[in-house]
């Protein structure tokens, strides 16, 4: 304790804090005041564009969901029908490159925020997905790069030919550039724009709430053009034209990102939050056995240097939750250097690093939640799809619904939802429950949860309908005579689950993390994907498997008449509810980021110090 108090005495006693350095206090005023203007005046960035910026970023962004997800829209009907390829190793191959796809931005975010920036994270990444289309137009343009045709009779006689390892191999090839762009552009391409905006103004924080509102609209519409006008063209005039026009887009989409770069704001990369998660956790381990100081004072005890660059970055309060990190941040003499650095970043933490691993531990509960609600999302573009190709999709004598187009579906439900949830049925509850956002963001991820489960439900339901409706009355093909939109309500509740879970997850992640773990916030939402397609893939696998008795099919048998894919839907159901079970736990303990603060009059304080320092 002697150490800690006399390196206490001799940081709250002789320094003073500019933006970037601390600098002895012994400095006459005037030299600290021009000390601090020379800081501010080497290191202050241009003034934001805002709005100026969009309309090359939203367009770039537009054009590359409309290539990327236009070539993923219809893939597992495309695996069904060029590479001839049963449900279930569609199924696999989809989940398998989907959940790489989804870990990926988490290494882009890493490379982003501590080497290249994320302009050039989304500048490389954008050519990545580019190559990756032209090897998927290949691949159906070239005969020798896709199995052979096969015709109506062979395909009930289960005769088709699949793909050589030269031609599953070169589809690999394809699949791993588009996963390559995927991890540059998912965790870098919303918080690039949201740095085109000054968070410290009133104009710049009414931008930042608007684009969040741009960017999820264009999503929702870019979902909704790739789910028809695309897949229409793929399912009904020609795979070459379905995968060209994406690759076109997506060449327009480079185009107008860097047309738009004299107007960037550029922020350069300042060290990856996982190098100072892994820091945290190795000092506060190495420093285990200090003893905390018995008044949990903050100055002088703990290191707290203001944050390099600018002023964008919010500094969080020290807080008493998981403790045991605090003593990664406690001083040590010889552990800060004359200029107020530290000497050895294995050695000492600042309070705004553990702060930032505190917030990532508590929200793996909540994480860990979506996973499975997320695992019944993922039936959508699997099993959803060849339920839908074994049923009657014909509107009106000549047009015949794409199997693939069926997920609009729920993102219709989701596009008129969100305009009447958040205009008439969130100020409503806002009066009842005095909640800024109806209810609250876990409450919201719930209701997404419910919504799942009963999705699932319904999908057995009706697909027990629709098998026996086809071993009854089918034709040869074994298709059955009912309409596909009594899959309709399955997708709706699908839609539900999307617009409280999703959006709830997403708004949840970036409200709870600083703005420093941006990157990290936004690619913690695509590993959720990435760890429901994972287990997707296992589940399926195993009752591929497991469920074949007595000389009776499996569950997931290539034909899907045959089996029993309700089974499968209930299965995922009751996993559901003991995710919700489990989520109901979780909750009831989280404490929100702002409601566990150690000493909040003194932090407060102290907080109006160094911002009287700064000034």
């Amino acid at each position: 304790m002697g150490e800690l108090e006399e390196n206490k005495k001799h940081l709250s006693s002789s320094w003073f804090c500019c933006t970037t350095k601390c600098f002895p206090i012994s400095k006459t005023s005037s030299s600290k005041e021009q000390t601090c203007d020379n800081q501010f005046s080497e290191t202050t960035p241009r003034k934001p564009g805002g709005w100026k910026s969009m309309p090359y970023i939203l367009g770039n962004e537009t054009f590359e969901r409309l290539a990327s997800i236009g070539l993923q829209a219809n893939f597992t009907v495309f695996l069904l029908t060029q590479f001839h390829m049963d449900q279930v190793e569609a199924s696999n191959v989809i989940n398998i490159w989907s959940g790489i796809s989804n870990f990926a931005p988490l290494l882009g975010a890493f490379v982003s925020d501590a080497y290249v920036g994320r302009f050039r994270t989304i500048a490389f990444s954008s050519f990545a997905s580019l190559l990756g289309m032209v090897t998927m137009v290949l691949v159906v343009s070239i005969p020798q790069l896709h199995p052979p045709h096969c015709t109506t009779e062979q395909t009930r006689l289960d005769q088709c030919k699949g793909p050589t390892s030269s031609q599953f191999g070169f589809l690999v090839l394809g699949l791993g550039f588009l996963t390559v762009g995927s991890a540059g552009i998912r965790p870098c391409s919303l918080p690039f724009g949201l740095d085109q905006f000054d968070p410290t103004t009133d104009e710049g924080r009414k931008g930042i709430n608007s684009f969040f509102n741009w960017y999820y609209a264009t999503f929702t519409i870019v979902l909704i053009i790739a789910l028809t006008v695309v897949v229409y063209i793929q399912d009904s005039v020609s795979w070459i034209l379905g995968f060209g026009i994406p690759t076109g887009l997506m060449v327009c989409s480079i185009i107008l990102f860097f047309v738009g770069t004299k107007m960037y704001i550029y922020v350069k990369p300042e060290g990856s939050v996982f190098s100072g998660i892994g820091e945290s956790l190795v000092v506060a381990y190495k420093k285990r056995k200090l003893e905390y100081p018995v008044d949990d004072k903050i100055v002088g005890v703990y290191y707290d240097p203001p944050l390099a660059g600018s002023f964008k970055y919010s500094k969080l309060p020290l807080t008493n939750k998981f403790r045991f990190l605090n003593k990664a941040a406690m001083i040590l003499e010889g552990e800060v250097q004359p200029d107020g650095s530290k000497t050895n970043p294995w050695q000492l933490c600042s309070i705004q690093q553990i702060e930032e691993v505190k917030c990532l531990i508590k929200v793996i509960p909540i994480w860990a939640s979506g996973i499975i609600t997320f695992l019944a999302m993922a039936q959508q573009t699997t099993f959803t799809v060849n339920q839908a190709l074994k049923m009657d999709r014909h509107l009106g004598p000549n047009f015949q619904i794409p199997a693939g187009t069926l997920s609009v579906i729920s993102m219709i439900t989701l596009g008129l939802w969100i305009p009447f949830y958040d205009r008439f049925l969130v100020p409503f509850l806002r009066k009842i429950t005095k909640i800024e956002g109806g209810i609250t963001l876990l409450q919201r991820i719930g209701i997404g949860i419910v919504c799942s489960i009963l999705s699932m439900v319904v999908a057995g339901i009706f697909e027990r309908m629709r098998r026996n409706s086809a071993i009854k009355h089918g034709d040869a093909d074994g298709i059955a005579p009912i309409s596909v939109m009594w899959l309709a309500p399955q997708l709706i509740l699908m839609g539900f689950s999307e617009a409280f879970n999703i959006i709830g997850q997403i708004e949840f992640y970036y409200k709870e993390f600083p703005e420093s773990m941006r990157s990290l916030a936004n690619s913690l939402f695509f590993v959720t994907v990435a760890g429901s397609n994972y287990l997707s893939t296992i589940f399926v696998t195993v009752v591929h498997n497991s469920t074949a008795k007595n000389g009776k099919p499996d569950w997931l048998t290539k034909n899907i008449n045959e089996g029993k894919v309700d089974y499968f839907y209930y299965f995922i159901a009751v996993l559901g509810v003991v995710n919700m079970v489990y989520f109901l736990i979780v909750s009831r303990t989280y404490c929100y980021t702002s409601n566990n603060v150690l000493g909040g009059e003194e932090v407060k304080e102290y907080d109006v110090e160094l911002n009287d320092v700064k000034k």
